[in-house]
């Protein structure tokens, strides 16, 4: 998929009446160089303990698409938790040297002045400095609810400086 601005993709879907366009809430911070991002999703869920996180993001994040070479995202729900940060300065340096092309948490992160140096788009609720436990609870590529909105495994997100948006089919 070409990047494409998420208003022009709002544009073109503003009269859909099913699920295969969605637009998540602007609750979400921007982190990481990439203000523009876009790719195949890959989920977590998990609740204030990022080892699936970690795993996912130790994994490769490129897969070949139609449109070629193409980095996933990975959406994590946090269950909104503000009290841990689940992306830290080297998750995301992982994230890089693995092709993902960005991570959406809903959720914290922390290290802010590594993640702003990391060439990744990356959105979160907040900054927290406090790391999670490591438990291997949770659940990887599994629909997930973020802010009321569902994000599904092989959907396509897109991202810019205007917003979040979701595409089931390209």
């Amino acid at each position: 998929m070409l990047i494409t601005s998420t208003c022009d993709l709002c544009d073109v879907h503003k009269n859909s009446s099913d699920d295969t366009f969605r637009v998540l809430p602007p609750v979400f911070q921007h982190y990481g160089k990439r203000l523009r991002f876009a790719g195949p999703v890959s989920t977590v869920r998990c609740f204030e303990d990022n080892s699936l996180v970690k795993a996912a993001l130790d994994s490769s994040g490129v897969v070949i698409t139609a449109q070629g070479q193409q980095g996933r995202v990975l959406v994590v729900d946090g269950g909104a938790s503000l009290r841990r940060a689940l992306v830290g300065g080297n998750l995301a340096a992982t994230a890089v040297k693995n092709g993902w092309a960005g991570i959406v948490v809903n959720g914290c992160v922390r290290d802010v002045a590594e993640l702003n140096q990391a060439d990744l788009g990356l959105r979160a609720l907040g900054l927290h400095p406090m790391p999670t436990s490591k438990r291997g609870e949770g659940e990887a590529d599994v629909p997930i609810q973020i802010q009321g909105v569902w994000v599904r495994p092989g959907d396509w997100l897109v991202a810019d400086e205007d917003g979040v948006v979701l595409v089931s089919t390209i």
